[in-house]
């Protein structure tokens, strides 16, 4: 008896201690469960847009989308200091699966800050764009040199350099943020 008494005193305790934690909690994920995948290596296609964003503590950040040029496909590079280009897929490009976020477009870079984390957000602004409506509405975000995300819908602004986080306007969701790697500017770019 006394055995079970010294447990069901020790049990109370804990699953207090435990829920207590658990209700404290923050549910505010790092990155999303939604699909993104990519995988791009710029050994071999050896381009400089691209390479900037790959760049440690660069502050550059380039959106990437698909095109389509005379039925061959293209990555489209668009980089925030005002560099584009467009990189035709080679045979290995065309075997691989890809997808681009919501709607076709992701946002990649190093931020400016001490840390030195590589960031991929979607393009889509995250408080105007639901996946839910059919026929979805395209919401994309403007970059500017600086690092800083707009919706020209909504008017908020994103810091791309601090996880996404709105600086301007109504409060809402930060930019929706895909785990993402490189392995240097002239190496490999993995999304997903």
């Amino acid at each position: 008896m006394t055995e079970k008494r010294f447990l069901k005193n020790l049990l109370f305790p804990f699953c207090s201690i435990l829920m207590l934690l658990l209700n404290s909690c923050n549910t505010d994920y790092e990155y999303t469960s939604n699909p993104c995948f990519l995988i791009y290596d710029n050994s071999v296609h050896q381009n400089s847009v691209i390479a900037s964003a790959m760049t440690t503590y660069s502050g550059v950040f380039v959106t990437i989308s698909k095109t389509i040029k005379s039925g061959a496909a293209y990555y489209h590079f668009t980089s925030n200091q005002g560099t584009s280009a467009d990189v035709p897929f080679n045979a290995i490009d065309q075997k691989r699966s890809l997808i681009l976020g919501y709607n076709n477009g992701i946002i990649v870079g190093y931020g400016n800050s001490i840390d030195g984390i590589f960031f991929a957000y979607d393009l889509q602004c995250p408080n105007c764009y639901n996946s839910n409506i059919l026929p979805s509405r395209n919401y994309p975000l403007n970059v500017s040199a600086n690092g800083i995300a707009t919706c020209n819908t909504c008017k908020r602004k994103y810091d791309l350099n601090n996880r996404g986080l709105i600086i301007s306007g109504d409060k809402g969701d930060k930019l929706t943020r895909y785990y993402c790697t490189t392995t240097g500017a002239y190496g490999i770019l993995t999304v997903n």
